[in-house]
């Protein structure tokens, strides 16, 4: 884990510099609905606001196992490190003949290839750790830049948390809730469950807005409320209130998630666990009949 999130720098220049692979995912107007399980269904929250907001037409996010069968689609983005997970794979079996489908995999050699009508693969992104991180921000990477955006200062941003020294109050916090907005939401929840994966850790994650709606009541000395992006008129205040510490900084939310895998991960290693090998998982998801 601690060599693959080191190196989303260089994983993310690659992506952005993969025009001819941009060129096969949806076109602009096409209404679209992007699939995942877990971090790959957070990526595709993260893209289809994006992918909105930058008026290249409406598109959904859904986990794998949720995406609705009546609703009609121009095109599926079907994102999945490994190219196995079960509820990915039945999904695109189920859209195959009827709807275009775009995998953005890991493993090239993966089921998934055979079953889709285009192929974005990202291999030197692909990961032996079970925790994702770089294939994720990487094949985000990819989508951003697709969409028109130039990733210089996010990839700078990356850099420079890769490179400071992780603060205490971080680190040592009894709890952490992640915040975002728009399209960062997405990232907070990943961040989240990054947290739970490496080091079991009591964490959460909402939109901003919907934090002082109930989950603010668990905001204590001690703890942490980690807010990615611009945060809310007078929230950092009414955290500080609780006696809680408001963390948020002026980075790109995608190099924020850099900064908390490397939490999580320092987290993992004080608590003696392995954050490659996090107990009840597996790499892929792979489910029996």
């Amino acid at each position: 884990m601690a060599a693959e999130l080191a190196s989303q720098p260089e994983t993310w220049t690659r992506a952005a510099g993969m025009t001819v692979e941009q060129h096969r995912l949806p076109a602009g107007g096409a209404r679209v609905a992007v699939i995942g399980c877990g971090t790959s269904w957070f990526i595709a929250q993260s893209y289809a606001a994006l992918r909105e907001r930058g008026g290249f037409g409406r598109t959904d996010a859904f986990t794998a196992s949720e995406l609705p069968q009546d609703r009609e689609y121009d095109a599926v983005v079907a994102l999945t490190r490994s190219g196995t997970t079960t509820e990915v794979l039945q999904a695109v079996a189920r859209l195959r003949g009827r709807v275009p489908v775009i995998g953005v995999v890991g493993d090239a050699d993966s089921p998934l290839v055979d079953l889709v009508d285009d192929v974005v693969a990202l291999p030197f992104a692909d990961e032996r750790s079970v925790v994702q991180t770089r294939f994720a921000t990487t094949a985000l990477a990819l989508l951003r830049a697709s969409l028109g955006e130039r990733l210089d200062r996010v990839i700078a941003d990356a850099e420079t948390v890769l490179a400071e020294e992780l603060p205490e109050h971080l680190v040592g916090a009894d709890q952490v809730t992640f915040l975002a907005s728009g399209w960062a939401i997405g990232l907070a929840h990943e961040a989240a469950l990054k947290m739970r994966e490496s080091a079991q850790a009591w964490t959460e994650s909402y939109p901003a807005m919907e934090y002082r709606h109930g989950p603010i009541s668990i905001a204590a000395p001690g703890r942490v409320t980690w807010n990615f992006g611009s945060a809310p008129d007078g929230l950092a205040r009414e955290v500080a209130a609780t006696g809680a510490t408001f963390e948020q900084r002026d980075l790109d939310p995608m190099a924020e998630l850099v900064r908390a895998h490397r939490v999580a991960l320092e987290r993992a290693r004080r608590a003696g666990l392995d954050p490659d090998s996090p107990r009840n998982l597996a790499r892929s998801v792979v489910l029996g009949s």
